[in-house]
């Protein structure tokens, strides 16, 4: 099997105006009474990429998800899927299978039995179905598991049953709702490097419903952020977390620190601005605010320097407070620093060696400093 990382490296076709969509989602909107679940979307998804849908509870995503999967039809609206409207087509005539939160295994049933349970619905020949069962069984790893029940699994033994039952069919896109929200973190993450191998190897289009920030920024090709029925930003993940469009996807995805303030001055791709904290931002931008317009600049903990010294930067992109808080996580520090106006900001550091001489300490005053391409600036 090729190597993932290059895979992924090359994986863009959403950058060639000549790519098709293999999902084309048009102008949707989905209400349930006088609430609008899903309000005037479009969406493009790509053949082979693993796509996420991530937001906050009831921002829609889960119901989206639903009408790919035709347990529910848009008010308005077309979603199309390989050239073909999805219109009017149920749930079991559509080449998509949807994987549960819940997982919804046969209790009754053995692992075998499971996996095989759509294929007999469809009536599959038994030597094929037999066939197509060890295959999906060494496909999860679970042909030594074949005679078990559900019961007699463990979460992440049952999270493969259902991912090769829902992969039995051979569907042209697996829609998964929450799939690893059951697991213990240290299997959730393992598992999700096994589901972007298996996708890679199966070469199908994978939709993710998660509300998990890290596991969509792990494992997705895109990421869809919604909100309120609407997508907000699609971006890769590296362009999400560095590049938000606005305030609420900046303040939604990983942490952030973002400081208000006033544009003071605007030219030669740099803006300043002049924070409510006191201190002066100057940031690259090529489409920096007029000046005198609000403004806000976001950055990110990772991006920022604590120092008891005053850095050469000062009075520009630094700020003196007070360690209010230390938290310790084993490959990083995080600090709380708490500037003159108040405002606490939150500065994380890599612990590259295992001991530190004299350590930063509660309440000591310290400096935080920024590189002038550190953050972004944020217009709304």
């Amino acid at each position: 099997m090729k190597s993932l990382g290059s895979i992924r490296r090359s994986f863009a076709p959403w950058a060639d105006p000549k790519s098709i969509p293999f999902i084309a989602v048009k102008n949707v909107t989905k209400k349930f009474g006088d609430f609008v679940a899903v309000d005037d979307l479009s969406l493009n998804i790509y053949p082979r990429e693993f796509f996420a849908l991530l937001g906050a509870s009831g921002c829609g995503k889960s119901t989206l998800l639903r009408m790919l999967a035709g347990f529910e039809q848009p008010t308005s609206g077309e979603i199309i899927l390989d050239g073909q409207s999805l219109a009017g087509i149920p749930p079991y005539r559509r080449p998509v299978n949807m994987m549960f939160q819940s997982y919804a295994l046969f209790p009754h049933m053995t692992v075998e039995n499971n996996i095989a349970f759509g294929l007999k619905q469809d009536g599959m020949p038994k030597a094929d179905i037999a066939a197509r069962v060890d295959q999906m069984l060494k496909l999860v790893k679970l042909d030594k598991f074949a005679k078990r029940k559900p019961h007699q699994l463990s979460g992440g033994q049952r999270q493969r049953v259902a991912l090769a039952r829902s992969l039995a069919k051979r569907p042209k896109v697996l829609l998964l709702d929450e799939p690893l929200g059951a697991l213990d973190k240290k299997l959730r993450e393992e598992t999700q490097f096994e589901l972007m191998d298996l996708q890679q190897e199966l070469g199908l289009t994978f939709v993710v419903v998660t509300h998990d920030q890290e596991e969509a920024m792990t494992m997705a090709d895109r990421i869809a952020v919604m909100a309120h029925g609407k997508v907000v930003q699609v971006a890769t993940p590296p362009e999400i977390y560095e590049a938000p469009n606005s305030r609420f996807v900046a303040d939604f995805i990983g942490d952030v620190n973002i400081f208000d303030g006033t544009v003071s001055s605007a030219g030669n791709g740099t803006v300043e601005i002049a924070t409510e904290s006191g201190f002066t931002v100057r940031v690259a931008s090529n489409e920096p605010p007029a000046v005198g317009a609000k403004a806000g600049f976001a950055v990110r903990p990772e991006k920022i320097r604590v120092g008891r010294d005053q850095p050469a930067c000062a009075p520009l992109n630094a700020a003196q407070g007070e360690i209010w808080d230390i938290g310790y996580l084993g490959d990083m520090t995080v600090f709380h620093v708490k500037l003159k106006d108040g405002k606490v900001v939150k500065a994380s550091s890599l612990n590259a060696v295992r001991a530190v001489e004299d350590p930063l300490g509660y309440d000591q005053e310290v400096w935080i400093s920024f590189d002038e391409n550190a953050g972004v600036v944020l217009k709304d």
